[in-house]
């Protein structure tokens, strides 16, 4: 009898999987794909590895603000690809090695759930069938197609996230369907390589969920670089390399080399043999308590497939819960201080309540907002642009609730602001850390005694 079978090998399942085989559980993960799921092959760490190469093209080509000069400046796009390709490889074999190092089995495969009972939960791959005690579903997410007359008829116009990232050649136009997260960043990275972007966002602004001034401003960064943006716009119909879409009435259509669709994902709860478990689902996703508890003893579920929080860094997370509990370490998952950062160049990051949340949650609260340019380290580091932080304060009683970053690099700082509020701190005892100097990330210090 196994321990604990694991379905997905993404962020929740090879993270609990290597605490679980650490801790001496006997664990079997089961992965049809490559190890590190979409977040590693065709997410997080492929698209930063291109933003990457983008930013220091980017630098490179503006060099002379800094007193740096450069002749000739130019990529190669298939180099750039390869780089993205050689670095994913790698950190799916480092992934591959701590499973080894702690006694997970990996099994490559489609696992299937085919039923529970006394004996523990059946599971069957291939040929060989799995008895395990407990189970841990991670199946993930998958890209949502939004049922937009001609989408199957465009044939390879037509991208995904996992398409746009097998790219051999750069397009010379790209319509981008949805300017949430993943849509923003690929428009920055084909910006900065010269490629002609367009975003349509049925949304009045960009990045909902993310702080709206904050997005607002990166939407105007980005048109003032060449992005050209359509919001409040609903996409009615593809033909071929021709978006038609409808704005105040209106009806207009444009034309892409390539068209990416960016408009969300969705949980995975098909084609495994979870409906022979009877596990109850919410909105999507399978429904999961403060300990990632399904409705059926001994059957977890961690990461996007809940359809709650769908970053990688929370199926992390939630995947630890799970191994806590079944190894007698009390634990639950708490989604107060969970950091959303937005990858573009400059970088939007942010923790705990927006503005627009604690409004909604009737949260009397005191914002205080100070340029980025008060850190003298951004200062130093950047010419001709400025950001902006943001805080929001409890007026009863002082604890932080929220802190919004635009400027690099707000990704490497806004953990710190998620201990605060995940800690309840309070403004005088934030106020009370030392912050190293010179960085940006005393930017936070500043506001607090504004």
């Amino acid at each position: 009898m196994i321990d604990l079978a694991i379905i997905g090998g993404g962020p929740a399942g090879y993270v609990a999987a290597e605490r679980a085989g650490a801790r001496g559980l006997s664990v079997v993960l089961f992965e049809k794909k490559e190890m590190g799921g979409v977040c590693l092959n065709e997410g997080c760490i492929p698209t930063k590895t291109l933003l990457y190469s983008a930013k220091i093209y980017d630098n490179t080509l503006h060099g002379d603000k800094y007193g740096v000069f450069a002749e000739n400046v130019s990529f190669d796009f298939g180099r750039i690809m390869m780089r993205k390709t050689k670095k994913v490889r790698k950190l799916v074999a480092g992934v591959n090695t701590k499973m080894k190092a702690n006694g997970v089995e990996v099994v490559k495969g489609e696992a299937y759930i085919e039923n529970r009972s006394q004996d523990g939960i059946s599971i069957r791959c291939g040929e060989e069938r799995y008895q395990a005690q407990n189970l841990l579903i991670c199946t993930g997410s998958e890209t949502f197609i939004p049922p937009i007359p001609g989408i199957t008829e465009a044939g390879d116009h037509i991208l995904t996230n996992r398409e746009i990232l097998a790219l051999k050649e750069q397009p010379e136009s790209l319509v981008i369907i949805g300017g949430g997260v993943i849509g923003m960043e690929f428009a920055s990275f084909f910006n900065s390589i010269g490629t002609k972007v367009t975003v349509i966002e049925i949304m009045p602004e960009i990045l909902t969920g993310m702080d709206t001034e904050m997005s607002a401003q990166l939407r105007e960064i980005y048109t003032k670089k060449g992005i050209v943006f359509n919001l409040s716009a609903k996409v009615t119909g593809v033909n071929c390399t021709e978006v038609s879409y409808e704005r105040e009435g209106q009806t207009f259509t444009i034309s892409g080399d390539k068209i990416l669709l960016s408009v969300g994902r969705r949980a995975v709860t098909q084609g495994f043999g979870l409906e022979n478990l009877g596990v109850e689902l919410f909105k999507g996703g399978i429904k999961v308590d403060e300990k990632m508890r399904t409705n059926i003893p001994n059957v977890f579920a961690a990461g996007d497939v809940t359809g709650f929080s769908l970053l990688a860094h929370t199926a992390s997370r939630e995947g630890e819960v799970v191994v806590n509990n079944l190894t007698n370490q009390a634990d639950s998952m708490s989604y107060r201080a969970i950091p959303g950062v937005v990858y573009t160049n400059p970088e939007i990051a942010g923790v705990g309540l927006t503005e627009e949340a604690a409004k909604e949650q009737n949260i009397a609260c005191r914002v205080v907002k100070l340029p980025m340019s008060y850190a003298g380290r951004f200062v130093a580091e950047n010419e001709g642009i400025n950001g902006l932080c943001k805080i929001l304060i409890n007026e009863q009683d002082e604890t932080i609730l929220g802190v919004h970053m635009l400027g690099n690099p707000a990704s490497e700082i806004i953990y710190g602001a998620g201990m605060a509020i995940e800690q309840r701190m309070t403004l005088n005892e934030l106020k009370k850390i030392i912050f190293p100097h010179p960085t940006v990330s005393e930017i936070i210090k500043e506001m607090l005694f504004e």
